[in-house]
């Protein structure tokens, strides 16, 4: 397997759908509706923030970039427990994030905080989640890839 992969994906300024009748930029009422997408994918609506104008029914930047941080370290927790043969039935995860001033003034993410919910087969160990998660989050390649802190706030439960 190579060390290197290449991705792409396509961004699409302004929006078919919602964008009638606005002004067009630099207006300040400007739409800031974008399509989202990858060749062979489903089309992604997005946004600004609310805060920032934006349409509250597509996605924005800052979930976007939670849903990448949760779903890498899902993936990541996934593959290891696999490894490991431990059965995991279930894994749900709340991601929220802070966005605030940084250094020199500039917007940014300042943290993010992971919380997932694990649930495992009976019979198995519920303390062996917790190295699973350590070493999930240090083989994430999103969060190898912030500048600002990833936390992790696990929970574990046995199911039937």
């Amino acid at each position: 397997m190579s060390d290197s992969h290449q991705f792409e994906t396509l961004l699409h300024w302004p929006a078919p759908v919602g964008t009638i009748g606005l002004p067009a930029h630099p207006e300040a009422a400007f739409s800031r509706d974008a399509v989202l997408g990858a060749s062979g994918k489903p089309d992604v609506p997005g946004s600004a923030p609310t805060v920032f104008s934006g349409n509250a029914s597509r996605y924005n930047p800052e979930e976007l970039m939670l849903m990448s941080l949760s779903e890498c370290h899902m993936l990541t927790f996934l593959a290891i427990a696999s490894k490991k043969r431990i059965p995991v039935l279930r894994y749900e995860d709340r991601a929220t994030g802070t966005l605030g001033m940084g250094a020199g003034g500039k917007m940014s993410m300042q943290e993010v905080v992971l919380h997932p919910s694990v649930t495992i087969a009976a019979g198995f160990n519920l303390a062996d989640l917790a190295a699973i998660h350590e070493k999930a989050h240090a083989n994430c390649f999103i969060a190898n890839s912030v500048n600002f802190p990833v936390r992790l706030v696990p929970s574990a439960f046995e199911g039937g």
